[in-house]
């Protein structure tokens, strides 16, 4: 984990925002522009590598790799992209990579075996699409998983072809209603055992759950570790997000690009009701929240909650429906069990919450090359 930004920051409103830029720093700012606009630094062109289509990446002669490629393009927090792959005979292990766990939103590394299983799906996904049969080990006694791959048939499917086409689409939607016809193919998605999916449609299950996320930014935003752990994983500028290949970039929210300094300045001024308001807006564009819940807590639970979620992300794309995670009431502890009982899961814990809707899309994030990432 890199080092955190100090904790004793100034505070930054919009105001003192534009104060800071009409006294000079715009004499900064301009120069940071001209730089950021550069021909060299082509954000565009970097995005279409890493997102390229199934066709443009098949390599024949380096099957497994391709396999890994598409593992890599998976959800993940924060875009810390938390795994490595061991390449096997005839198999693949996915390892987590503890230095890039997120010790403050994901004290027990939760979130991170939840990406992991969102790259074990989208692993499968491809495997089926390129002739294999697969069996999984799920890391019940060892702390990776394993994927024993054998020749077979190749399977397409819809699925396999929005990979590349998924991303979290962190926009205003446009407030349209869920086609009824795509609503009942999404809550017939196959789901893995021990894990559910709640879809919230009405007012009423809106509201609460709208409530809850409320709560979860109020809390979060007060929290300065949380605000300097995002601040480290957040890449203001498309010069960071190049260098770095990861974390969350400005611009695929919708954001400004500015110079680091004045960025974190504004995401530290950013007041608790702020956040909540700006994520309150998002939300009441979304005609659908789903949460995906677990029967047990432990790493093999969390795996398949990945899965069971790259699955609704992959299948909604391929319907053209866009998603984002809105996790802030299940990140918190006080939050969490209170969560779970108001929207009526009984038993089962709330691993994942995720709202739907119609948008355009966002600036793709960037992911690490297949060798950065193979043991």
């Amino acid at each position: 984990m890199k080092s955190r930004v100090m904790n004793n920051k100034p505070k930054l409103s919009r105001r003192d925002f534009l104060k800071l830029l009409s006294a000079g720093g715009a004499i900064a700012v301009g120069g940071y522009a001209l730089s950021e606009y550069a021909p060299w630094l082509d954000y565009a062109g970097k995005a279409e590598d890493t997102w390229m289509k199934p066709a443009q990446i098949s390599s024949p002669s380096e099957p497994m790799q391709t396999l890994v490629h598409y593992a890599t393009l998976a959800a993940n927090g924060h875009n810390t992209q938390p795994w490595k792959f061991a390449i096997k005979d005839n198999a693949i292990e996915i390892h987590p990579d503890y230095s890039r766990r997120l010790l403050v939103v994901d004290p027990h590394d939760r979130e991170l075996w939840i990406s992991l299983g969102c790259a074990l799906e989208n692993l499968l996904v491809a495997a089926r699409a390129s002739g294999y049969t697969i069996e999984v080990t799920y890391p019940d006694r060892a702390d990776f998983i394993h994927v024993q791959l054998a020749a077979d048939t190749p399977q397409g499917s819809s699925l396999f072809d929005a990979i590349p086409l998924r991303q979290n689409t962190r926009s205003a939607y446009d407030g349209r209603l869920i086609k009824n016809e795509d609503l009942d193919q999404l809550q017939a998605l196959q789901v893995e055992p021990g894990v559910m999916l709640q879809f919230a449609t009405n007012p009423t299950a809106m509201d609460t759950i709208l409530e809850y996320v409320n709560l979860g930014n109020l809390a979060q935003y007060a929290d300065t570790a949380f605000v300097d752990e995002l601040i480290e994983w957040l890449r203001f500028n498309k010069k960071e997000a190049l260098s770095s290949l990861d974390g969350l970039y400005s611009a695929c929210s919708g954001n400004p690009q500015v110079p680091r300094f004045i960025g974190q300045m504004f995401v530290a001024g950013t007041k608790p009701q702020q956040q909540a308001d700006a994520d309150a807006a998002k939300f009441r564009t979304s005609p659908v929240a789903v949460v995906v819940a677990s029967e047990t807590e432990d790493k093999s639970a969390w795996v398949r909650t990945g899965q069971v979620y790259e699955r609704l992300a992959l299948q909604t794309t391929a319907l053209g429906i866009k998603s984002a995670f809105l996790n802030q009431p299940i990140e918190v502890p006080e939050l969490r069990g209170q969560f779970q009982s108001a929207i009526g899961l009984g038993s089962y814990l709330p691993q994942l919450l995720v709202r739907l809707g119609y948008a355009e899309a966002m600036p793709r994030s960037l992911r690490r090359p297949v060798e950065e990432v193979l043991i």
